[in-house]
């Protein structure tokens, strides 16, 4: 569930990722552009596509949670690695805001960018599209609220849910946000990730600034070689020096029995950008049995039926512009009705 832009010399591999910030999985389609969907995701994702011979940077368009008077808000939209949030996007800003801040990778006049401090968890929960990740997304996101309370690092370190990043059969499926210890700015993604992975990689990596390598599928803005050139310094430095049963070498294809995790997502930001094949490995072979076995607890759990997206209520699906529209013809009535009040009297 995202679109994707590109130059030539992107191989395909996104440079810049979009979040909007949009209601809760509950509501969300299996896909933006679905006509179902809400005016603003969809145009959003609309207007990137149509934009996208212009645009100098491959852009990912993902959706995560959103909710009014917190700190992910209705229709703000997170930008990295830029780190900068412009907040209350509607659907009558769109077509500006992407052509002066996607196209020409400027400000948004009408809007004020703020920047972003805290490292970014983003799980993909997204139900209506998978199953998989509808049952493991919620377990992961309360996990890391956990570690995050566990640590005292409330503000520091925010968790949200999203919508679908490609891979589905590594759910749980968890992208990692944030500077290190140089203060570079970096995106990292990682699949087959359990409950019981959360504490360790929490502390790994958030706290750390070490990658986690077992689970590891691959960093925002290289390319396939660079990626594994990247991992194969990190082993080494571990005294790992063959990568040769790892979960985390191989190709951006991801096939497996002759089958593309991205097929039905051509446009997927993290297909393009995914390094981890399925290990043929025990070690591999014994990470899929885990996760079959996490996914079974997890289904016989007590209420497991809300953990998977339903069909969206009137409420749910009621926009802020349609409120303001039905409360204005509500007035006009009562107006009308007072006139002609009056006019009688």
């Amino acid at each position: 569930m995202g679109s994707s832009s590109n130059d030539s010399s992107s191989d395909f591999f996104y440079r810049r990722h979009v979040f909007l910030c949009y209601k809760n999985p509950a509501v969300w389609p299996p896909r933006i552009e679905a006509a179902e969907f809400d005016r603003l995701p969809r145009l959003l994702h609309a207007a990137i596509n149509a934009r996208k011979p212009h645009i100098k940077k491959e852009t990912c368009l993902t959706i995560c949670e959103g909710h009014d008077g917190t700190e992910t808000s209705n229709g703000d939209v997170l930008i990295f690695p830029d780190m900068i949030r412009y907040r209350r996007l509607t659907h009558f800003d769109v077509e500006t805001f992407v052509e002066e801040v996607i196209v020409k990778e400027g400000e948004w006049l009408p809007g004020n960018p703020e920047s972003l401090k805290a490292s970014y968890v983003f799980v993909c929960s997204h139900g209506s599209r998978d199953r998989r990740c509808g049952v493991f997304g919620p377990v992961l996101v309360s996990r890391f609220r956990e570690e995050i309370g566990l640590h005292g690092l409330q503000g520091n370190v925010l968790v949200s849910s999203c919508s679908h990043i490609g891979g589905n059969k590594y759910a749980g499926n968890v992208i990692i946000i944030g500077s290190s210890i140089n203060g570079e700015v970096t995106g990292h993604l990682y699949g087959y990730v359990t409950p019981d992975d959360v504490p360790l990689l929490f502390r790994q990596h958030i706290i750390a600034g070490e990658i986690f390598d077992s689970l590891w599928r691959g960093q925002i803005g290289l390319s396939e070689d660079e990626q594994k050139k990247k991992q194969e310094q990190r082993l080494q430095l571990n005294g790992a020096r063959n990568l040769e049963g790892s979960t985390v070498a191989g190709s951006s294809r991801c096939q497996t029995d002759g089958e593309s995790c991205c097929q039905d997502n051509e446009d997927s930001c993290c297909c393009q950008n995914d390094v981890l094949e399925e290990s043929r490995e025990v070690s591999g072979d014994h990470k899929s049995k885990e996760n079959l076995n996490v996914l079974r607890r997890i289904n016989k759990g007590k209420g497991v039926s809300h953990k998977f997206s339903s069909m969206p209520t009137w409420l749910d699906s009621w926009e802020q512009e349609d409120t303001y529209a039905a409360l204005a013809v509500v007035c006009a009535a009562v107006s009308v009705a007072i006139a002609y009040s009056c006019y009688k009297q």
